[in-house]
């Protein structure tokens, strides 16, 4: 993992196992790497893993069996509200980025629905 010096190394990890849940790299009660191997992986130090599994528990995201390990919720609507959580971050960077670049909201609009024309 590449890690960016503008937040947290914990939270760009979190945002991580979000995103890896949403394209659904990890399913519903699939059971994450012990911390150790997430730790080798990301090459961060363990404490820093068990940082970020406390807070995905904490979130509801995650659930811990003591002994067994950490497993994505079975939760639906928790995974549907990540979901529409990391949207919202991509379309307001994206309309922050635009409006930066000089477009109107309608000419972003006009954009957005060309490009979605296309994909059709």
């Amino acid at each position: 993992m590449n890690f960016n010096n503008n937040s947290p190394i914990y939270l760009q990890i979190i945002n991580k196992i979000k995103q890896d849940i949403v394209k659904e790299v990890y399913h519903p009660g699939d059971k994450l790497p012990s911390v150790r191997e997430m730790a080798i992986e990301t090459q961060v130090n363990p404490n820093t893993i068990q940082r970020v599994y406390q807070e995905l528990d904490r979130q509801g995201i995650t659930y811990t069996r003591r002994g067994m390990g950490t497993y994505i919720t079975d939760d639906k609507t928790k995974i549907n509200e990540i979901r529409e959580q990391l949207a919202e971050k991509i379309f307001k960077k994206f309309v922050h980025i635009a409006r930066k670049a000089g477009y109107t909201d309608v000419k972003i609009l006009e954009q957005v629905k060309k490009y979605l024309k296309e994909e059709e």
